[in-house]
């Protein structure tokens, strides 16, 4: 069997890892992949937006399973692209991924649905003199959001009014997050623990892998700006297995049924943002595909075989594979390596140092997010640069951290920056000291 992972990222480099795990493959692609993926998988320069060559390229292959990473090209409607002519491919169509490409559409949804979330509006920008009123009579704080996609920066909370007047008029008015944010959704603050849920689905079934938690704020102790995410672990205690049924119950079987039921059955990878509240747990967001960095430490305690589960979802037999699914060992850490600056102007073409002496320490994957060669060395290209990845067959989270950040203290570029917190809300009982 041959496989197309689209994308350049962590995300992508996790999951060609994985797949490569798969005795049924023979050959892995990546387009465009970068200098982590290029040992596991045939890489080609093809953009993930360029979704016509994209087709061209699985049809030349012969590719028999597509796998889509980021969410820019579901937006765009490859999967409808593939599924027309007749090519299997892991995501969910346009229609379906709406769910993430649209905040406000998201929110309505939920409405209509009875799933949980917070209060909200939504303005366009034709309703700026409203949106301004809301917040004078708001109650603080409050979260802004960018209607479209938006890297995962277009969230703002705002602890009072004057920040969310500034905040509003960037989304709207300056573009901060893009030409096509036009739309901003403003809602309650809720209290509580954030985590992260895949559920893997056929259009009507579906299976959880692993809960994690991801860190979105730059600075420890969820300070700064958010970013894409400054690292991650699994499993998250917080989604205890009866949170977990309750997250099942009212919130991914309701979005399922829901949305069959407005004619866009959803396949492929549900993620769930949640916050654990004193009331239960709540949808933060929805986003169409494996997170990053949440994948990087999902992934590696998934005991199946990625391909048959991914296939299984894209076949309608996704029950097949619930047995395997439910299943974890061990736990596993991500510390995301940032460029100086980040999230904010940062510099690139920074040489990178280490990766060879770090690519033989057992139980360590250094997973790229933004790298490049240049003349025959590993430099820098993105915000997000490396997701040094500490894998352990114990459930033992504060021997996983430490490893992970002794991997972190084997790498170096200039500018480097990192959280030194990853994982500390995982931990019970006892305190775990691993700064440098």
């Amino acid at each position: 069997m041959k496989v197309l992972v689209v994308g350049s990222g962590g995300r992508e480099h996790a999951l060609v890892w994985k797949l490569k795990q798969s005795p049924r493959l023979t050959k892995i692609y990546c387009a465009p992949g970068n200098p982590g993926i290029e040992s596991l998988a045939e890489c080609s320069p093809i953009s993930p937006s360029d979704v016509q060559s994209l087709l061209r390229f699985a049809r030349e292959k012969e590719i028999d399973l597509t796998v889509v990473g980021p969410e820019q090209p579901l937006a765009e409607g490859i999967v409808d692209l593939f599924e027309a002519n007749g090519l299997k491919i892991f995501g969910p169509t346009k229609l379906a991924s709406q769910l993430e490409w649209s905040k406000a559409f998201a929110k309505d949804f939920m409405r209509r649905h009875g799933i949980p979330t917070a209060q909200y509006a939504t303005f366009t920008a034709a309703e700026m003199n409203k949106a301004s009123d809301y917040l004078d009579s708001g109650k603080y704080p409050l979260v802004l959001k960018a209607d479209g996609l938006a890297a995962g920066k277009g969230v703002v909370i705002c602890n009072e009014h004057r920040s969310a007047h500034t905040t509003l008029n960037m989304i709207v008015e300056e573009k901060a997050f893009g030409e096509a944010n036009d739309t901003v959704v403003i809602e309650e603050f809720l209290k509580g623990e954030e985590a992260s849920v895949f559920a893997i689905c056929d259009g009507t079934s579906y299976v959880t892998l692993a809960a994690a938690q991801d860190h979105k704020r730059v600075f420890d102790n969820d300070q700064g700006k958010n970013t894409g995410g400054m690292g991650a672990y699994a499993p998250a205690p917080v989604i205890t297995p009866a949170i977990l049924e309750q997250v099942k119950r009212t919130i991914i079987e309701p979005t399922l049924s829901g949305m069959r039921a407005e004619g866009r059955p959803y396949k492929g990878c549900l993620y769930v943002g949640l916050i654990v509240t004193g009331e239960g747990p709540r949808v933060i967001e929805y986003n169409a595909r494996f997170g990053d960095p949440e994948t990087q430490v999902v992934l590696p305690l998934y005991e199946g075989d990625l391909f048959e589960l991914l296939d299984a979802a894209c076949e309608g037999s996704i029950s097949s594979q619930a047995r395997v699914a439910s299943g974890t060992r061990g736990s596993a850490v991500c510390v995301v390596l940032a460029s100086g600056g980040y999230p904010d102007k940062y510099e690139t073409g920074k040489v990178i140092g280490g990766l060879d002496d770090l690519a033989g320490v057992k139980g360590i994957v250094a997973f790229h997010a933004g790298t490049i060669r240049d003349k025959g060395a590993v430099v820098t290209s993105g915000g997000r640069v490396l997701g040094i990845t500490s894998i352990s067959d114990s459930p033992d989270l504060g021997r996983t951290i430490m490893a992970a950040y002794e991997g972190v203290r084997m790498v170096n570029f200039r500018g480097m920056h990192y959280r030194h917190d990853i994982g500390r809300k995982g931990l019970t009982g006892r305190v775990v000291s691993w700064h440098d």
